[in-house]
């Protein structure tokens, strides 16, 4: 695998923790009046990624930038807005949150395999097993 899709697994395994966060939180505080549900959403996630695609190894090559910055995380935790009422306290869905607390630990399930897949492949080359 190539080390540009192992940084977008591991960015992906990293939006899937924040996300377990956010939605645990927002199930804790199903009954919390007033409170507004969160959400984690990827920032310009596939422009960033085709941006990226043209790499430079100067800063004065035009259209292209120079190194790879992956300190920025690509994804950010807003407010939901939306008027949702859970029994008029908040806009908390608890059926809501709990299918997405499922599918995200299906996401993080996956990537955590292709990442400990690739890991072990290459300890198997480092050992000489193959």
């Amino acid at each position: 695998m190539p080390v540009s899709v192992i940084k977008q697994l591991e960015t992906f395994a990293n939006f899937c923790v924040e996300k377990n966060k956010v939605i645990s939180k927002n199930i804790a505080n199903t009954g919390t009046e007033n409170y507004r549900r969160e959400d984690v959403v990827f920032k310009n996630i596939l422009s960033e990624s085709m941006s990226s695609a043209l790499k430079g190894t100067e800063s004065k090559h035009f259209g292209v930038s120079a190194g790879d910055d992956q300190s920025a995380q690509n994804f950010e935790v807003v407010l939901d807005n939306s008027n949702g009422n859970n029994f008029g306290a908040n806009n908390v869905d608890i059926d809501k949150e709990m299918a997405e607390l499922a599918d995200n630990t299906l996401k993080f399930k996956f990537v955590s395999k292709k990442l400990g897949d690739y890991y072990r492949s290459i300890q198997e080359v480092i050992k000489g097993s193959r």
